[in-house]
């Protein structure tokens, strides 16, 4: 019988490969692991970035990488862009999803939320990874967000039947 954090994590896959499938915003570019440990996406959303000169410039496509700890999903996926975005809750190294993650959230709606932050549908300047991004989003927050399309599937790509039984246990 498969562990817990094994079960979990066949869970997770099979549910972004049938929420993501055919779906422009958001592929899921890479796995190692079996069932998947790592992840690569590619966002193909507006996003920002800075180049050499200390331009902010738009780019339209956006790589992620995430990484399953052995303790996932105690603990959060430890997210990285593999391309860089200028935004107040990323860094060179780190994606800060700590303010939402919390084990019964799936790595689908984890994945959706950091494409909604790459176009800055979603943003947090009062606890930044970087400060310069955060005053930037501050003073220019009439123009946000970068990209406002959709970035989450229609809930029909899970067609996952559910199932209430009308009671709740605590």
């Amino acid at each position: 019988m498969p562990s817990p954090r094994t079960r979990r994590l066949k869970t997770d896959h099979e549910r972004m490969v049938r929420r993501f499938a055919d779906w422009p915003a958001i592929q899921i570019t890479a796995t190692a692991g079996m069932p998947p440990e790592l992840y690569r996406f590619t966002y193909n959303l507006k996003g920002l970035y800075v180049n050499a000169t200390g331009d902010i410039l738009e780019r339209d496509s956006h790589l992620l990488e995430v990484n399953l700890s052995l303790d996932y999903p105690r603990r959060a996926p430890q997210c990285r862009m593999l391309t860089p975005v200028f935004h107040p809750n990323f860094d060179d190294a780190t994606v800060c999803i700590g303010d939402f993650w919390a084990a019964s959230e799936g790595l689908d709606d984890l994945v959706v939320r950091i494409g909604r932050m790459i176009a800055y549908q979603e943003y947090n300047t009062r606890s930044p990874l970087n400060g310069l991004a955060a005053k930037w989003a501050s003073e220019h927050s009439a123009q946000l967000p970068i990209d406002n399309r959709i970035v989450a599937p229609p809930s029909e790509n899970l067609s996952e039947p559910e199932i209430s039984t009308g009671t709740v246990s605590v």
